[in-house]
């Protein structure tokens, strides 16, 4: 008898496979027949009665086939199902919440339970649920094809609702800091963004020495150095030997990214070996590029005068970056937030751009900008003009001269050990 039943069931799934459902549901019934407290034949009926849109005589048999496989997840989430359609809400929500009870994280439960709170009009607590589920799912191109389109409807809507959110708290905000200073207005910006879910907080990630206790300012005051001013004084005189060297030594403004084969490339896929991004090499990893630095003189005295940060084979950094027409570079981090990163613009078309975390700057032709290059930092040039910056590094302002010996011991000890 078992054995027989057996081979009844192994005929009904594969008629099922092969979408033979009339051929299906007769076995099944069959099974039911010899079997009556067969559970995987009152499931499969009842899927067979939904398909039919019985959803009543549906509901009846899922909710006997729970009874032997109460924690069943699919069959949780079947019954859900069937339920709603009959009109049960409180059933369908029962069904969810005993999924969600045996799996928090089962994602068909979050997405049906976030799909159930819009449909009651729950917008903020339908987001909250979309959110989890984007979270618990996989990256999106490893997503089910079963599940892609609820996927891309969850991120649409909890993306609307936080726009939504987010102009809403903004406007709440405007009153109270209209009076503050801008970077403490930015300050406050960012928080709301961060609550409403647009952005997350920008943290300092360095790729190589993290100095523990920084605050993670995106960018710096220039009243802080007493040498910006003398230096922008400079910028002519710079934009001149720039201009200069890209008409006279063009080839060697070479990639500035140069992944080696067989390395990650990671987001630097499309820049990799490429000229969208190139650097005419001042000073690179500690040493001056003594050849280049002699067609540029007058950059070199303006930036001999500044406090540039001096680590053995990481520091001083100085070049002159180019940015092709219409190229971004993609959001990245750098060695170590004891130094941070001056950019002095010297070609500058309109339609460029500049983040560092949530902070947005545009250069301006003989204005600095320092900041801390361990925050997440992009770049955009969507003008059909070169875009050309000086760039070079300097000691944090926050690190003091005694410990700055303790940054270069760390750096030192570092490349020692690394190199065996």
């Amino acid at each position: 008898m078992a054995e027989d039943v057996s081979q009844l069931i192994r005929q009904a799934e594969a008629a099922a496979n092969a979408g033979r459902w009339d051929e299906a549901e007769a076995v099944w019934r069959e099974v039911r027949r010899r079997d009556p407290r067969n559970s995987k034949a009152a499931f499969s009926l009842g899927v067979h009665a939904m398909r039919r849109r019985d959803f009543a005589g549906a509901c009846t048999l899922l909710d006997e086939a729970r009874q032997a496989a109460p924690r069943d997840l699919f069959l949780l989430l079947t019954l859900s199902k069937a339920r709603r359609e009959k009109g049960d809400e409180a059933g369908e929500n029962e069904a969810i919440e005993a999924a969600l009870a045996v799996d928090p994280y089962y994602l068909p439960a979050l997405l049906a339970k976030a799909q159930r709170l819009e449909r009651l009009g729950a917008g903020p607590t339908a987001a909250m649920f979309y959110r989890s589920a984007i979270r618990v799912a996989p990256p999106e191109p490893q997503w089910p094809d079963v599940l892609r389109p609820q996927l891309v409807h969850a991120r649409a809507f909890a993306e609307r609702h936080a726009r939504a959110f987010g102009a809403h708290l903004d406007k709440a905000l405007a009153a109270a800091i209209s009076a503050l200073p801008a970077d403490k207005a930015a300050r406050w910006r960012e928080a709301a963004s961060i609550m409403a879910g647009l952005t997350q907080p920008y943290v300092q990630n360095a790729n190589q020495l993290h100095a523990p206790r920084l605050p993670a300012i995106p960018f710096y005051d220039r009243s802080m150095f007493s040498w910006a001013a003398e230096l922008e004084s400079k910028t002519g005189a710079i934009r001149d030997e720039l201009k200069a060297a890209l008409e006279r030594e063009g080839k060697e403004f070479t990639p500035y990214i140069k992944v080696r084969p067989g390395q990650p490339v990671d987001q630097w896929a499309e820049l990799n070996h490429s000229t969208r991004w190139s650097h005419y090499s001042l000073w690179r990893n500690g040493k001056p590029d003594e050849a280049h630095l002699a067609q540029c003189p007058e950059t070199r005295k303006a930036l001999e005068a500044v406090d540039m940060a001096v680590l053995d084979g990481l520091c001083p950094n100085a070049m002159f970056s180019a940015l092709a027409p219409h190229t971004e570079i993609p959001p990245h981090t750098g060695e170590t937030n004891a130094r941070l990163v001056v950019h002095l613009p010297l070609i500058v078309p309109e339609k460029c751009s500049y983040r560092v975390g949530f902070d947005h700057r545009e250069w301006k032709v003989g204005e600095i900008l320092v900041f801390d290059d361990t925050i997440e930092h992009t770049a955009r040039n969507d003008s059909d003009e070169l875009r050309v910056v000086l760039i070079f590094d300097i000691w944090n302002p926050l690190i003091s001269r005694e410990e700055r010996q303790a940054v270069a011991a760390l750096a030192s000890a570092a490349r020692s050990f690394s190199a065996g």
